[in-house]
């Protein structure tokens, strides 16, 4: 599903979150939602979240050169849902040279974006799992 709206002028950030089997990206200019998605991405969330940040982008007629920061859900979730996103999100923030902001609760998206306002920035995204991860032990 998505949502798109106009442009206010504002810090332009990406938000990610996936920690469940359903992925959500968005866009923000200051706390104006100008996009939003959610997807089942599951098992397949590495080979989707590029792709759908791509399609948002160019649904919004921004490049990735043009997003300044970058909320990201740190949990607590899913031990490989959040690793990807997390991993993407830093990776997004270090090699774009942008603040990255790590978030939680019911208002990460609210939170996040104020702090990227008001300067903040992490440098890293750590995540929070909730509880140890679940590992099956190898057979032999």
């Amino acid at each position: 599903m998505w949502t798109s709206l106009g442009r206010t002028g504002k810090l332009i950030s990406l938000s990610i979150r996936t920690d469940k089997p359903e992925a959500e990206i968005g866009i923000y200019d200051g706390e104006k939602r100008l996009a939003y998605k959610t997807w089942p991405a599951h098992r397949e969330l590495a080979e989707t979240i590029h792709k759908e940040m791509k399609k948002m982008l160019d649904l919004l007629s921004i490049s990735l050169s043009d997003v300044q920061g970058i909320v990201a859900y740190k949990g607590p979730g899913s031990f490989t849902g959040l690793r990807i996103g997390l991993s993407v999100a830093n990776a997004l923030a270090y090699g774009l040279d942008i603040p990255i902001i790590a978030a939680d609760g019911d208002d990460w998206i609210g939170q996040g974006l104020k702090q990227l306002e008001s300067g903040k920035n992490e440098k890293i995204a750590l995540p929070e799992y909730g509880s140890a991860p679940n590992i099956t032990a190898p057979s032999k």
